[in-house]
């Protein structure tokens, strides 16, 4: 399989209206307890992150283990409680939205889970897998009824069609992921997050599951969330990236202008920590190491949530959080000092 090809960012389709639309939005989890009747201490995932995602682009969201991107994803999708701000979705507010109208908005919205052993029933072949969310939403009745259909979507994903019929035991860990990516396309939906889809496959295997994900998102037209840890990865698929440390949003910005002009102290320590195939250039670069470790999400402290770490911080930043500002056209940074 060939490697993945770099999109440009003119190829991004940016209408002014986006498909999805977080505003302000900020996610709690329930804490640790002071005493047995005491209620949780609420402990903050996410503090008042906003960006947009436009129609058939896809957006990199990019951070530490920690930092909140998971739990973005799965607040987009209302898998979790929102305790402030709004989502909107063709500009239609469903951060409250629940039971009948909720399910009705799923069909539109998929996930592609991490962990492609974990995600799949064992006890169920791929055709039961992928039907059933076709049962759910009452297109079918039962999971015979859409053998032609469910072997088309094996099919795209690069799987034989009489994979149908065996267990996900018989398969590997990226024909797992293939699965897993059918059955999110089984509803044909308008936004697909993909929550690291590749972190948990061998390297040999990532290439093909981003060059599937590319070519599904030229064919259908698909909007993609796409999480990961490997900014590799995320260059070769992503035309805009949003970088998430400790619950806030630090920088957003096309690809390539992320990439070799960042703006945002915590995005140039992650991007000097990518390797380089060349030892030469390697050697010369500058590995930049911020000091101390990721801040703790149950003791977030007082202004930027870098501060401690920053070697640019001064007074300032240890007293007031920086807001996400437009630095250069279509660049977002939060730093007082870019």
């Amino acid at each position: 399989m060939n490697a993945p090809v770099p999109i440009k960012p003119h190829e991004a389709v940016t209408p002014l209206a986006p498909l999805v639309s977080v505003q302000n939005m900020s996610v709690s989890y329930d804490g640790t307890r002071s005493g047995f009747w005491a209620r949780p201490m609420p402990v903050k995932a996410l503090d008042n992150i906003s960006f947009d995602v436009f129609p058939g682009e896809t957006l990199g969201l990019v951070g530490e283990s920690g930092s909140g991107k998971s739990t973005t994803g799965r607040a987009i999708l209302r898998r979790v409680g929102v305790t402030g701000g709004k989502i909107l979705f063709k500009g239609q507010d469903i951060t409250t939205v629940r039971g009948e109208e909720l399910r009705k908005l799923r069909r539109h919205m998929q996930i592609v889970f991490q962990d492609p052993y974990a995600s799949l029933n064992p006890r169920m072949k791929v055709l039961d897998i992928i039907a059933e969310p076709l049962i759910v939403h009452g297109l079918i009745r039962k999971s015979e009824e859409a053998r032609d259909e469910i072997g088309e979507f094996l099919r795209v994903v690069g799987l034989p069609r009489d994979a149908q019929d065996r267990y996900p035991h018989a398969f590997s860990g990226g024909q797992r992921q293939r699965i897993g990516i059918a059955r999110a396309l089984a509803l044909k939906p308008d936004f697909i997050v993909a929550d690291e889809p590749v972190s948990a496959l061998d390297v040999s295997v990532r290439a093909q599951v981003v060059n599937l994900l590319q070519d599904l998102q030229r064919d259908l037209g698909i909007t993609l969330l796409f999480i990961a840890h490997d900014l590799s990865v995320v260059r070769h698929i992503s035309h805009r990236v949003a970088i998430l440390y400790s619950g806030r949003l630090v920088e957003l910005a096309d690809r390539d202008a992320l990439y070799e002009t960042p703006l945002h102290p915590y995005t140039e320590a992650l991007l000097s920590a990518v390797p380089v195939p060349d030892p030469k250039t390697q050697k010369a670069r500058k590995r930049l190491i911020y000091r101390g470790d990721i801040v703790d999400a149950g003791h977030w402290p007082s202004g930027c949530h870098l501060h401690g770490r920053c070697p640019y911080a001064t007074e300032k930043c240890s007293l007031e959080a920086p807001p996400l500002v437009e630095k250069r056209p279509g660049h977002w940074a939060a730093c007082w000092h870019r």
